[in-house]
């Protein structure tokens, strides 16, 4: 018998099994609008467009990145999926949109069909949370480029927005105020860090049970990043957004001068914020300075909220009826400094 493509290392049986596996957890995420079924070259969906004067479609992709690594270490494939869409949908969230629909990209060095299976039902996980269809994706087999227990993930989200709402920096005025929006931990960034700190300088292992988080570290660390759409997507319809920032690689100090203007920048006072004990491990396992910790990690808020100060309050009081952790941070105040870090010398203690 002659070469086959399975002798090269790429099994299109496992790539069988792996659609049956997941077939019907896509068809869970399906709306209204999806017409294709999986299968198909292109994945279909109508848009929902007579619902907006002058739609506008936003998109977003990016990965999980380095946190990878751990779920490779942990064997723990069930919540990076959550992660990658996270990571895409709060991106497009900042523009205001409404997320529709979402593609997935899985590479790996040998694919086995249930552990991809498992990511996949993390990325349907993320997809409910979103109220958007996972309507296709690739998975592919490329021994050789990727070792064999490992897999990298990719996403790609789009949402609609009416060119009416859309959200840019255009509105935000100096005397803004700010709105955090509290993260479930490190989310998908700094992973670089975390795994130089925990595995290279401290030496623990994942299984390790930290009695501060009352956590093992895999539990902790592997903790899926939140989605914010249904927290904020209501915010949008009832208020008046100025701007919204995303946290994500670079911390405060980098993203939430994305959602400022020329001569604008603003202060975090963190004398009524606990920063998560996580970060603050981290700093110390470490030796972390603050300003690179800040510049670096979410350190426990996720996405910032630029509001007119009249709508401060009931922003707020809105976020608490639904049971949604928010705290007021600070200002936008004018100047071309770094973000401006308050009452900041005791946050990392433990």
């Amino acid at each position: 018998m002659g070469l086959t493509y399975k002798d090269s290392g790429v099994d299109k049986e496992a790539g069988y099994k792996q659609v049956k596996l997941i077939k019907d957890m896509l068809k869970s995420t399906y709306t209204s609008n999806v017409i294709t079924d999986i299968g198909g070259f292109g994945g279909m969906f109508r848009s929902p467009q007579d619902e907006y004067e002058k739609p506008i479609l936003v998109s977003g992709t990016d990965g999980v990145g380095t946190k990878l690594d751990l779920a490779f270490k942990a064997d723990i494939h069930n919540t990076v999926g959550v992660d990658c869409v996270a990571m895409c949908v709060n991106d497009i969230l900042c523009q205001g949109a409404k997320p529709l629909f979402f593609l997935d990209y899985i590479a790996t060095g040998k694919l086995v069909p249930e552990k991809m299976a498992e990511v996949v039902s993390g990325v349907v996980d993320g997809c409910k949370q979103s109220g958007m269809a996972l309507i296709g994706g690739e998975t592919a087999e490329m021994p050789g480029i990727y070792q064999e227990n490992h897999y990298d993930l990719a996403g790609f989200a789009v949402g609609m927005v009416d060119e009416s709402k859309v959200i840019t920096s255009d509105k935000v005025k100096v005397g803004d105020q700010l709105i955090g929006l509290k993260s479930s931990g490190v989310h998908s960034n700094g992973f670089s860090l975390v795994r130089k700190i925990i595995f290279d300088i401290q030496n623990k292992s994942l299984d390790e049970y930290i009695p501060e988080l009352n956590q093992t570290l895999a539990e902790n660390l592997l903790t899926p990043t939140q989605i914010y759409v249904q927290a904020v997507l209501p915010l949008i319809e009832k208020f008046d957004l100025h701007s919204i920032s995303h946290i994500t690689g670079g911390g405060i100090i980098e993203n939430l001068p994305r959602a400022l203007n020329e001569g604008q920048t603003a202060y975090w006072d963190l004398s009524n914020f606990e920063v998560p004990t996580i970060f603050k491990l981290l700093a110390k396992w470490g030796n972390i300075a603050t300003r690179e910790m800040f510049n670096t990690f979410n350190m426990g808020i996720g996405m910032i909220l630029i509001v007119d100060k009249d709508d401060l309050e009931p922003i707020k009081e809105d976020l608490k009826a639904r049971q949604i952790d928010c705290v007021h941070m600070g200002e936008v105040i004018a100047g071309e400094q770094e973000i401006e870090l308050r009452q900041v010398e005791d946050c990392l203690k433990l």
